[in-house]
């Protein structure tokens, strides 16, 4: 099986909502699997697993420090998301300013009153 684009892992690392939580507490600091596992009902084996996955998407990297392994997070990988992100701004802007044009004529059509149908003026 051939490995996934870079862009494509660091999506999908960021699919997971735990994956995300671990990624917002390793943005404090380093931490071990121990201190990584206390927010959540999961056990170590879990939080481990999610781990490789943010490894395998170069989203963190992890060291031996005597018996403790310590996770540390790697930014670069977010930052070419957000960059591939970037590029539909002027998209969702320009959407956005259709949606208020839109919206503004159909509030003046509010402000004028429905025509009724069959009534003589």
């Amino acid at each position: 099986m051939t490995e996934p684009d870079p862009l494509t892992a660091v999506f999908g690392a960021l699919a997971d909502p735990t994956r995300r939580a671990i990624l917002a507490r390793l943005a404090d600091g380093d931490a071990s699997v121990q201190q990584l596992t206390q927010p959540f009902r999961m056990s170590q084996p879990a939080i481990s697993k999610h781990l490789k996955v943010l490894q395998r998407a170069g989203l963190i990297t992890r060291q031996r420090r005597a018996t403790v392994h310590l996770s540390h997070l790697e930014a670069e990988p977010l930052r070419d998301a957000t960059e591939w992100l970037v590029r539909y701004r002027a998209y969702w802007e320009a959407s956005h300013e259709r949606l208020d044009t839109l919206l503004a004529s159909l509030q003046g059509a509010d402000i004028r009153g429905p025509e009724r149908a069959g009534e003589d003026g």
